[in-house]
């Protein structure tokens, strides 16, 4: 990431402040801390992921509302999903509360979308593809493109010529059956969120 860095920037890169997911404890933040140092940057500060995001949007300074602000920061990763309430006063950023799922993210939703195109297939056809690599592969490829169609439209088609023992597979999918098969996932995620906070 240094070099990376460092090359986009046009200049040699000495001070950085990094950044961890809330739920990480002491050893894990000295852990990176000390991968930092070995990499050779002088590490000024650990802060946490939401923290971060709160300060990249500018949320300490959005609205002429003064006095303790409360954020909720959702972190939805290819793999991970995080939860994180943070209370903003001042300019100082306090995480009150965070939860997550270390298995729910974009694959996951992809997954989501496979298994319920493969019922549907099963539906249609009398056959069942679960066990054959290559259709699920080339279904798994259209499925992430639908997902990436949904982020922007509202509805979008799978087609795959020859899926399995030649029979071509057309479907539709909306934003909102889409949303619907994966809202149990991200609804438990939040509500851990909220019960955390609760014990607190």
């Amino acid at each position: 990431m240094r070099e990376i860095a460092e090359a986009f920037l046009g200049q040699t890169i000495k001070n950085a402040v990094v950044t961890v997911p809330a739920y990480f404890n002491d050893s894990q933040r000295q852990a990176t801390k000390d991968a930092g140092s070995i990499a050779g940057l002088n590490v000024l500060r650990i802060i946490n992921e939401p923290t971060a995001a709160s300060i990249a949007y500018g949320l300490d300074k959005k609205g002429s509302r003064s006095g303790e602000k409360n954020v909720l920061i959702f972190d939805l990763g290819g793999g991970t999903f995080d939860v994180s309430l943070l209370t903003i006063e001042e300019g100082i950023f306090e995480v009150k509360a965070t939860a997550g799922d270390t298995h729910l993210g974009g694959e996951d939703f992809d997954n989501r979308l496979v298994n319920h195109f493969v019922a549907e297939f099963k539906r249609k056809n009398k056959k069942d593809i679960s066990s054959h690599a290559r259709a699920l592969r080339r279904l798994r490829t259209a499925c992430e493109r639908a997902k990436r169609t949904l982020s922007s439209t509202s509805q979008t088609t799978i087609e795959i010529d020859s899926l399995y023992e030649g029979i071509d597979f057309y479907s539709t999918i909306t934003r909102a059956r889409f949303e619907e098969l994966n809202m149990e996932a991200a609804g438990a995620a939040a509500r851990r969120g909220r019960r955390r906070k609760k014990m607190e």
